[in-house]
């Protein structure tokens, strides 16, 4: 395959070096990335490189016409995943940083949120297994049956639609670690 169009891939020895030698940040530079993520074939991108994933996201809020039907289904699929409901109230439940709110609720303003894609870290595959028969046994419908995917070695994944048709995901592609357990917020 040539790639005399395309960017070059990252030298994966230099990179390996720079992240024993610690000179450039977790092994790569911004022009480095940059390359990669220009080029075209994503799967041998992806393993050049290590990638470090924090604590990015808030919160994350889905609005939800039937919030019944959700909160079942999102017990479900998250108990696969040991992540428990944290709590609930009038038209809301949330669990970590997803918020699932009813239409009528205060944050809704009246609108569905839309489409979305929201992929969960699996621990392991059983655990993407599991959570793809939670899904289907708890009104979810079956958007891709668990199993490898292309988009880089080792995406071990299945996909399932919710009630309201959001493309749910559990991922399992190597360990994960948080980086931290928790942030802490003072409000």
């Amino acid at each position: 395959m040539s790639h005399a169009n395309h960017a070059p891939l990252v030298n994966r020895s230099k990179l390996e070096a720079d992240i024993q030698g610690g000179s450039v940040a977790k092994g790569h530079n911004r022009q480095e990335v940059s390359d990669c993520f220009n080029h075209v074939e994503w799967s041998e991108c992806m393993e050049t490189h290590t990638l470090h994933r924090g604590r990015l996201i808030d919160h994350l809020q889905l609005v939800v016409k039937d919030l019944t039907a959700s909160e079942r289904f999102y017990r479900a699929i998250l108990a696969t995943l040991d992540v428990p409901i944290g709590g609930g109230g009038e038209g809301y439940f949330w669990a970590d940083e997803l918020f699932v709110t009813s239409i009528d609720s205060p944050a809704a303003l009246g609108a569905l949120t839309g489409r979305h894609h929201l992929a969960f870290q699996a621990q392991d595959r059983a655990t993407v297994d599991r959570f793809y028969q939670a899904a289907l046994a708890h009104g979810g419908q079956d958007n891709g049956a668990p199993g490898e995917r292309v988009y880089h070695p080792g995406y071990y994944a299945a996909f399932v639609l919710d009630p309201d048709g959001n493309n749910i995901e559990a991922v399992y592609h190597g360990e994960a670690k948080r980086s931290a357990e928790s942030v802490e917020i003072k409000f």
